[in-house]
C-alpha cells in the first residue's frame, strides 16, 4: 500500500486535487472530516471544548458552533493552539483506524489530506507528500472573491500558515495550480500515473496472506 499526504494552503485548491485522486480510485482520508467527526455531539472532545471555551461554542441543539469557534481563535494563536491539543489526538486515531481498514481491505493508494502537514511536522509519517501551491496573490483573490472575505481577513489567514516556500522543498510532487481549472488535468494525469507507478512497486502483502490461507 502506497500512503501519500496530500497537502497545500489555504486556497491553493488542495480540495479540487482530492476529489480528483479520488475518482481516479485512491482511497482519500479527509481531516477535516475526521475532525467533524471527533467534535460531533457527544464525543469528548466537544465536552473538552465547552470546558475549554464555553457553552458560547455550541448552537442551540447543542453541536459545535463552527462560526463562532473559528471567530474565537482566529488571530489568537493561544487559542488556536488549545483547540488543536483537544482535536488532533482524536483526529490521529481516526486516521489510524481508517489507514487500518484500508491496509485491511488491500487498497492499493491511500491518499490522507492534511491541511497542516508541515506545521504539525507530520511529512516523514508518509511514503511521499504532494503540495498544492498557488500564488499569494491568487490565493488572496479566491479567498475575497469566492469566500467573501475581506482582504484584510484574507491576508491575516494566509499568514497564519508556514510560507509554501519552505514546503515546496519537501514535497514529493508540486501541483501548481495558479490558473483555471482546466490547467490541472494534465498535472493530475503524470501525478497519477507516478502514484501508480510507485504502489506497483510495493509487494501487496494482503494477497500473500489470501494465498497462505
Amino acid at each position: 500500500m502506497l500512503y501519500v499526504a496530500l497537502t497545500g494552503n489555504i486556497a491553493s485548491g488542495k480540495s479540487t486535487v482530492a476529489r480528483d485522486l479520488a475518482a481516479r480510485g485512491a482511497t482519500l482520508i479527509d481531516s477535516d472530516q475526521l475532525a467533524r467527526d471527533v467534535v460531533a455531539k457527544g464525543r469528548p472532545a466537544l465536552d473538552a471544548i465547552v470546558a475549554q471555551f464555553g457553552p458560547a461554542m455550541l448552537t442551540a441543539d447543542g453541536t459545535l458552533d463552527r462560526a463562532a469557534m473559528r471567530q474565537r481563535v482566529f488571530g489568537d494563536p493561544e487559542a488556536r493552539n488549545a483547540l488543536n491539543a483537544i482535536v488532533h489526538p482524536g483526529v490521529r486515531q481516526l486516521r489510524a483506524s481508517r489507514l487500518a481498514e484500508a491496509r485491511a481491505r488491500g487498497d492499493r493508494i491511500v491518499v490522507a489530506d492534511i491541511p497542516l502537514l508541515f506545521e504539525l511536522g507530520m511529512q516523514h509519517d508518509f511514503d511521499a507528500v504532494i503540495l498544492v501551491d498557488a500564488d499569494e496573490t491568487v490565493r488572496q483573490h479566491r479567498l475575497v472573491a469566492l469566500r467573501g472575505l475581506s482582504e484584510t481577513d484574507a491576508q491575516a489567514m494566509i499568514d497564519a500558515q508556514m510560507p509554501s516556500a519552505q514546503k515546496r522543498a519537501e514535497a514529493t510532487w508540486v501541483i501548481d495550480n495558479n490558473g483555471p481549472l482546466d490547467a490541472l488535468p494534465p498535472q493530475l494525469d503524470t501525478l497519477w500515473q507516478d502514484l501508480e507507478a510507485r504502489a506497483a512497486q510495493i509487494p501487496d502483502r494482503t494477497r500473500f496472506r489470501n494465498d497462505a490461507s
